[in-house]
């Protein structure tokens, strides 16, 4: 059982699967990092500084009026925390529309690539030099031209 698992780990495909989680979540990292560091605060200026994350209703217990969410969930009361939905959906198109737009950049230089393949691999080839036989049937033509 101890070799059938070293094989499996030893195949190929599983280790690139690996290496693909493992970049994966440093990738995630960057594209989080980004929306919240840099995209957010742009929409934040367009929109005068909204964030509905402390937007919530109260559906059963006490809280001050003006509490935050955090406040609120604290105190023990049931919250609808819309708000809180409403930005992860936000954040959620933000992250998507930026990972589309490296794809689409990625696909469209590895597009390009496969085409400058394409066109050097349909190119026609250079006039190959010719073989000595071709330069001796030419010299024998000429020679054979100037006797007559």
């Amino acid at each position: 059982m101890l070799k059938e698992f070293k094989d499996f780990i030893a195949r190929g495909n599983v280790m690139d699967m690996a290496v693909g989680i493992i970049i994966g979540a440093a990738f995630t990292a960057i594209v989080s990092s980004l929306v919240a560091d840099l995209i957010n605060p742009f929409i934040g200026l367009f929109t005068g500084g909204l964030d509905f994350t402390n937007q919530y209703v109260v559906l059963s217990g006490e809280v001050a009026a003006g509490a935050s969410l955090e406040a609120a969930r604290e105190a023990g009361a049931a919250v609808f925390a819309y708000g809180a939905f409403l930005m992860a959906v936000l954040n959620f198109l933000i992250i998507t529309f930026v990972v589309f737009m490296l794809v689409r950049s990625v696909n469209k230089l590895k597009d390009a690539a496969a085409r400058e393949q394409v066109e050097a691999a349909q190119a026609p080839a250079e006039d190959p030099a010719p073989t000595e036989l071709e330069i001796l049937v030419e010299i024998r033509d000429s020679l054979k031209a100037r006797q007559a």
